[in-house]
């Protein structure tokens, strides 16, 4: 299936035809590891796509995390992060396009971070560089370099966002379909590798993020996309442990053609830093 009908998806070949002009799009290379942060810094230097630049999850798309207050990736500081893709390149009207590994779990996190923004020209190479090496195109260690200024000037999207107390409020009047991207043994409170506290927000399904890959690889179809989340007429919410994950599940919603999900950022890990608030498990 074409990226026509994933409406912000983009195959590799049609990634190397815009490439081609290494003027005409921002391309940008958020491969990361959370057990090994600086894995996605040397797979970079390593080989990426020609005209790519490096992101990193921790010191460019997340700030810094205040024990007892924040979840382990909060989001960035909106001007240091128009500051940052002012840097390495990003002019108002550019195409952008992200990728990681193949999943998208990261790239999903810029094309999320894009948006809010205000940015939305920005899309999601489906299948990520594993996809390119699978196309047989070709890899580069030579880093990029942009010749020109950036001049992006960011319009933040403030409704994208639920914060922690408007959720506590949306948990007593019912208002919010909350939607968990994590693994089910999470989720449920059977494992819990992570984060000190196992379980989940009181009212929430459990949309693993993971399979919205099929086994090739690639993102599902639309159709069976939007199969996977529930239906509703509340507004969905979606969150993970720290607000990455979460991405991956609001980028799915758009593909299938469902509203754009609000991101709970602090995620679970900002959740249970206050013991006053509920936890739900499968007992």
């Amino acid at each position: 299936m074409t990226s026509d009908a994933y409406h912000i998806l983009i195959t590799a070949i049609e990634l190397a035809a815009m490439n081609a002009d290494r003027d005409a799009v921002l391309l940008i290379d958020a491969r990361f590891r959370l057990e090994d942060t600086g894995y996605g810094r040397r797979a970079y230097a390593e080989a990426h796509i020609p005209g790519a630049l490096y992101l990193h999850l921790d010191e460019d798309l997340s700030s810094e995390v205040v024990p007892g207050v924040t979840g382990r990736h909060p989001l960035p500081d909106p001007a240091l992060l128009e500051a940052r893709l002012r840097e390495i390149g990003l002019r108002t009207h550019m195409p952008v396009v992200v990728y990681d590994d193949g999943p998208g779990f990261f790239a999903s996190r810029v094309w999320w971070l894009l948006n809010w923004l205000g940015h939305a020209e920005v899309r999601v190479l489906d299948g990520g560089i594993a996809a390119w090496k699978q196309a047989g195109l070709p890899l580069t260690s030579a880093p990029a370099v942009k010749t020109w200024p950036g001049d992006f000037v960011a319009d933040l999207q403030v409704d994208m966002v639920v914060s922690t107390a408007e959720l506590e409020q949306s948990l007593e009047s019912g208002g919010n379909c909350l939607i968990d991207a994590r693994a089910p043994e999470r989720f449920f409170g059977n494992s819990e590798p992570i984060d000190p506290v196992a379980g989940h927000i009181p009212g929430a399904v459990c949309v693993p993020c993971s399979a919205n890959i099929a086994s090739d690889g690639f993102f599902l179809a639309p159709d069976l996309l939007a199969k996977r989340f529930p239906v509703t007429e509340l507004p969905r919410v979606c969150y993970c442990g720290s607000g990455v994950t979460a991405c991956h599940n609001i980028l799915a919603a758009v593909v299938a053609g469902l509203p754009m999900p609000r991101l709970y950022a602090g995620s679970w890990s900002e959740w249970i830093t206050n013991p006053a608030r509920p936890v739900a498990t499968n007992d």
